[in-house]
């Protein structure tokens, strides 16, 4: 399998679904926590993507605000049909169950989602039969565990058949993310399963119906890096999409572990593609389909006039609901706000005024992270894994400070030691051009392997109590850790 090393669309940007609408290619990817929900970008040739928005922009559509780490939506679908785009999802953390909402421009607005109580399970997937019938298929639970369909209308969410079990994958734990297509005489069915773990793979099945029965492809998986020592794992979750030009093409999630056995990844499941060719009737990966840009290429967002662009997002709120612009900069208030880290090191500063308690944090949730928290005129740098939260350093906070939290490649001299994390985070101020860092912390102890779940860290201002004034926050962003340097970052 000739599959490359560098994402479509990095960062936490876990179970892509992709289509072609007029000529163009959307992708969505999952939110879990975070909102606005389901962001969604626009491509002209899959490997370079721009946000356009999300699809949950609002709050009358979408409510995580008991969602906790890792709750909230899971694995959406795009697909356009009948001059609509239509978006499915789960939120877990919403009893209404799977939600569906469409709109005529993908740019939006997007529908108030229509619910669908009656269908238990997450990752739903959308499909129409010959007749028009709008098929849901989807991962069950407990008895009806596997993949499983039910006819529905899209638009009020009603479910008109009995759901039943159509295929339960090849063995692999939690057959999941299920995705249906209509291709030449079959109907063809690719999966998650394995767990989206080390374990994680793609399968497919076809059949003359939608609704079965299935064959398992004879060759094995279409993807899974399982047992191999390819710098990119977990693989699986995919949507193959078909090119305006008659070629075809995958999009899957992946992650760069780094460090000693068994590695760690920091980033989340990043957005991964590939050529597909067909052989004998299944398809098969031809080779990567990856980003133009230069490896070494510096990524700078900045938060700097009034509102959030879409980079931007609040955990369990929107940032709306925690932010107000004034002449003086951007108030924060109780919350966390913050935007992915998309590449392997990053640098970021702050420019902050803390009424209350709040600072700076890289983090992945509340539990695990690193932050820069100000209170009564000092700063500490305060690391917390699971219940322990440690202050590893503190001192005053001058006038004109600014806060800086930077990574930096894991350093380790003995071949095979255990002390090999990912990278290096180091938390700190800048007093007149000068950094001095107040603590560092292994990046395995901000990763997804010790703090579980399935985000990846984010960057951005947290707020315990009271109010943050924002008059300046950077963040810088380069897979090579030099590029940073070059610009003044944190050395290991």
């Amino acid at each position: 399998m000739s599959v490359g090393t560098r994402p479509v669309v990095p960062g936490f940007h876990p179970d892509p679904s992709v289509c072609v609408v007029d000529g163009e290619y959307l992708l969505a990817c999952s939110s879990f926590e975070y909102a606005p929900g389901v962001p969604l970008f626009r491509s002209t040739d899959l490997r370079t993507w721009e946000q356009i928005g999300h699809v949950l922009d609002r709050p009358e559509q979408l409510d995580v605000r008991d969602a906790g780490p890792a709750g909230g939506v899971f694995a959406p679908t795009l697909r356009h049909h009948g001059g609509r785009c239509w978006m499915a999802t789960t939120n877990w953390t919403d009893e209404g169950g799977q939600l569906i909402s469409w709109a005529t421009d993908p740019a939006g607005p997007w529908s108030v989602p229509a619910r669908i109580p009656g269908a238990v399970g997450i990752d739903p997937d959308l499909a129409w039969d010959d007749d028009g019938t709008c098929l849901m298929t989807y991962a069950g639970f407990g008895a009806l565990g596997g993949i499983v369909q039910s006819a529905i209308d899209p638009v009020t969410g009603e479910v008109l058949t009995p759901p039943r079990r159509i295929w339960s994958g090849t063995g692999g734990k939690f057959p999941e993310g299920p995705h249906l297509y209509r291709i030449g005489e079959h109907w063809y069915l690719l999966i998650a399963e394995g767990g989206t773990e080390r374990g994680h793979a793609v399968t497919i099945a076809r059949s003359a119906s939608p609704s079965g029965p299935f064959e398992a492809c004879p060759t094995g998986p279409v993807l899974t890096h399982r047992g191999t020592d390819h710098p990119v794992q977990n693989t699986g979750h995919a949507d193959l999409v078909h090119r305006p030009d008659g070629s075809w093409a995958m999009v899957f999630h992946g992650v760069r572990a780094r460090g000693a056995s068994p590695e760690w990844h920091v980033l989340g499941r990043e957005t991964f593609a590939v050529d597909i060719d067909w052989v004998d009737g299944w398809p098969v990966v031809a080779g990567p389909v990856e980003p133009i840009g230069p490896v070494d290429e510096v990524v700078v967002r900045e938060l700097t006039g009034p509102g959030t662009g879409p980079e931007w997002v609040a955990a369990e709120r929107f940032p709306a609901e925690l932010t107000r612009w004034t002449d003086r900069g951007l108030v924060v208030g109780p919350g966390f706000l913050g935007t992915r880290q998309e590449q392997l090191f990053c640098d970021v500063t702050a420019d902050l005024e803390v009424t209350g308690t709040g600072g700076v944090a890289l983090r992945i949730d509340p539990r695990h992270g690193l932050e820069l928290e100000v209170a009564d005129g000092r700063v500490s740098a305060v690391w917390a894994v699971g219940d322990v939260r440690h202050v590893l350093g503190t001192r005053e906070l001058p006038a004109g400070t600014q806060l800086r939290i930077a990574t930096s490649p894991g350093t380790e001299p003995r071949p095979f030691s255990t002390g090999l994390g990912p990278d290096r985070v180091t938390a700190g101020i800048v007093v007149d051009g000068a950094f001095e860092a107040l603590g560092s912390v292994d990046g395995r102890y901000v990763s997804t392997e010790v703090a579980g779940g399935m985000t990846g860290r984010l960057a951005g201002i947290t707020c315990t109590d009271g109010r943050v004034l924002v008059r300046a926050l950077r963040y810088r962003g380069s897979d090579a850790a030099d590029a940073l340097l070059e610009g003044g970052g944190v050395a290991g």
